[in-house]
């Protein structure tokens, strides 16, 4: 073989190498998105839906990866076609290769093509954004207000007269006798997004108007989720988790939750320091003169898993921790400091320990 030919041989399979490069980093997203590793915090995938509107998105995607995928194949194959077919060869490299100047028919083909494909996705897409916007509420369906925080949740249940923030409890909604979830998306000050990819899409969370979503779990389980626009320093870990319930752990949740604050009389010098420092201003606790809303209601806080936002498990050391200098589990959070001093800290850790 002539060094031409070994030139030409070269150049064709780096170009070659480099689509195939291509073409395996698309593999490797793909098996990303799909893949949830096992452990305690898998990673929460649209793939691997466990409600109705999720399954809706899931089918569409597979939907428009199937088309996409096959404009990619083609597009591949033609390429490849033509970095073998029209190689630089050193006989034609002082020859002008054959010119042409148009053809209707091939103009025509790839302008038809893209449109009907653009039309064939937009109806697809419309058709499933209706059915999950303008599904009809039932009247077993439970009712929910999700308010986004920075950099936290606050979860209203109306009808049953809850308030507490971060942990969504909603029951399963048996096919035979749905109880699906309807959520009114409200903002507290700039705009969120309510995103658990296995349960629901995406939907924003905008100040001065209202949104909403819903969700019909099928099976009972933790489900993460998070806000998904950008929000501020702490955005990243504007996290939420919902716990879907059996409908007696469910009811059993809301009794709980319908109960007034425990007023364990041992706590009271931390009931007394909750109620004279800056805690009140922010923070609610019934049967105290605490009634603030800018921070979540600490009325059943050892009834939740985690603290900040889902940033830190609820113990004891984390909870003095976050009292004591939020920024060191959530820089740039919004609460600050309380410059107590260590028996000061110690009861009022105490006493919040026995809000169950």
């Amino acid at each position: 073989m002539t060094n031409e030919h070994k030139t030409e041989w070269k150049a064709v399979a780096a170009r070659v190498t480099g689509i195939l490069v291509i073409l395996t980093g698309v593999l490797l997203a793909v098996r990303v998105c799909v893949a949830s590793p096992p452990g305690d915090h898998p990673i929460p995938s649209i793939f691997e839906p466990h409600s109705t509107p999720a399954e809706s998105i899931r089918h569409l995607s597979h939907f428009v990866l199937g088309i996409t995928g096959l404009i990619f194949l083609v597009v591949f194959s033609l390429l490849s076609y033509v970095v073998v077919k029209f190689r630089n060869r050193a006989a034609d490299s002082k020859r002008e290769p054959a010119q042409v100047y148009g053809s209707t028919q091939i103009e025509l083909a790839w302008t038809i093509i893209p449109i009907l494909i653009v039309v064939v996705l937009f109806l697809a897409t419309a058709r499933v954004i209706h059915a999950i916007q303008d599904a009809p509420e039932p009247a077993e369906a439970v009712e929910v207000t999700a308010i986004g925080h920075q950099f936290w949740w606050e979860f209203r249940y109306p009808k049953l007269g809850i308030v507490t923030a971060n942990e969504l409890h909603v029951p399963v909604s048996d096919p035979t006798h749905p109880t699906p979830t309807f959520l009114k998306l409200l903002s507290a000050d700039t705009d969120h997004s309510f995103w658990i990819p296995q349960l629901a899409g995406k939907t924003d969370l905008i100040p001065n108007h209202p949104n909403g979503t819903w969700l019909d779990p099928h099976e009972a389980g933790l489900f993460l989720g998070q806000c998904a626009q950008y929000c501020g320093t702490q955005h990243a870990k504007m996290l939420l988790r919902v716990y879907v319930d059996t409908p007696e752990d469910f009811n059993g949740w809301v009794r709980a939750q319908q109960q007034p604050a425990n007023q364990d009389e041992k706590e009271a010098a931390g009931r007394h320091v909750f109620e004279s420092t800056a805690c009140l201003n922010c923070h609610a606790i019934t049967g105290t003169n605490g009634t603030g809303r800018f921070g979540p209601d600490l009325t059943h806080l050892m009834s939740r898993n985690t603290i900040a936002a889902g940033a830190a498990l609820n113990t004891h050391e984390n909870l003095r921790l976050w009292i004591q200098n939020p920024d060191a589990i959530k820089p740039g959070s919004l609460m600050p400091a309380m410059k107590l001093s260590d028996s000061e800290l110690e009861a009022l850790v105490r006493y919040l320990e026995t809000l169950q």
